[in-house]
């Protein structure tokens, strides 16, 4: 089975993502990859990795991976956040990290957890091979 990942990031925090994503771009190759618009497309152009690209956060990307998170078709999310600058659809972004708590689904919102979690997941797929 295949490993799914969300990822997404404010704007503050997309160079951050990117550069994430380029060190464990072995790791993602071997994942199924949801992401919201622009951060899709950034990490996509970047890694020539395939991403499912929902649309931006404001627009109600961060509510499409959350109703697929619902679904049982979502099993990381990484979410860059920036804490430092207001975001005009923070009910969005709550209601993704609750349904993340809700589902027991593990979700980094910084760049140590996500390197946590990412280094669980490689540790597992060479386990697998």
């Amino acid at each position: 089975m295949t490993t799914r990942v969300a990822l997404i990031a404010h704007d503050h925090k997309k160079d951050d993502i990117v550069k994430l994503a380029g060190e464990y771009v072995d790791t993602l190759r071997h994942c199924d990859i949801v992401a919201t618009g622009t951060t899709g497309s950034r990490i996509a152009s970047a890694h020539g990795l395939t991403v499912e690209r929902m649309l931006s956060g404001p627009h109600g990307g961060d509510l499409q991976i959350g109703a697929q998170l619902a679904e049982g078709r979502v099993d990381i999310v990484i979410f860059l956040r920036d804490p430092m600058t207001p975001q005009p659809h923070e009910p969005d972004i709550n209601a993704l990290v609750r349904a993340c708590d809700v589902h027991n689904i593990p979700c980094a919102t910084n760049i140590s957890t996500a390197r946590m979690i990412l280094d669980a997941l490689t540790r597992r797929q060479s386990q697998q091979t």
